[in-house]
């Protein structure tokens, strides 16, 4: 059974996943913005390109790789991004980002995932917005984490995921930023590692 992540939880995927993780997905989702047209009929739909991001950071918390929309695969492999999705449409997960944990270098000890509004929409006007992490053995849904929280924000912070006790944890960081890209995060990223 799949978690709601509440900002600042803290969770063992393992021991919610009922076994040792090897493989998972984090699915990042969100609707375009649907405007009503004049007396509430005509309406369309605007596109919203939010961009999912990982950064793989070391013991020294020092970022060693990231991928993203304009790097889709980490140098060594183990994580992949599964493309751009620049309007929100259709149903379930716009992007996808694929991890072999098993496959994690030894040097990298946390992973952080971010999306950024790179069209520029905040937070307070896309719906339906989620990030979540299902078990790429049997892709049940682990953990899920509501994006949508209303606020000026055009960035998120999503969570951490970090090696503790020869486990893969994950912490729901939440927090809210700005920036286009995962860059101008950064700063706000470092004081979670």
């Amino acid at each position: 059974m799949s978690v709601n992540l509440q900002k600042g939880q803290k969770i063992s995927l393992d021991k919610e996943a009922g076994s040792t993780l090897t493989r998972i997905t984090m699915g990042l989702g969100w609707d375009a913005i649907k405007t009503k047209g004049l007396f509430g009929f005509g309406g369309k739909s605007q596109s919203v390109d939010l961009d999912a991001s990982c950064l793989l950071f070391d013991e020294s918390n020092r970022a060693v790789d990231a991928v993203w929309f304009r790097q889709l695969k980490s140098k060594d492999g183990s994580v992949v991004h599964t493309g751009d999705n620049r309007t929100g449409a259709g149903d379930g997960d716009d992007e996808q980002i694929l991890v072999d944990l098993s496959q994690v270098p030894a040097t990298v000890k946390s992973l952080v995932f971010t999306v950024n509004s790179f069209t520029g929409q905040n937070f307070a006007q896309v719906e339906n917005a989620y990030c979540r992490i299902i078990n790429g053995a049997d892709q049940k849904e682990v953990a899920r984490f509501n994006l949508s929280v209303q606020g000026e924000h055009t960035a998120q912070i999503m969570a951490k995921l970090y090696r503790h006790g020869g486990e893969w944890k994950m912490h729901a960081i939440g927090e809210n930023g700005s920036g286009r890209t995962f860059d101008e995060l950064m700063p706000k990223i470092t004081p979670h590692l």
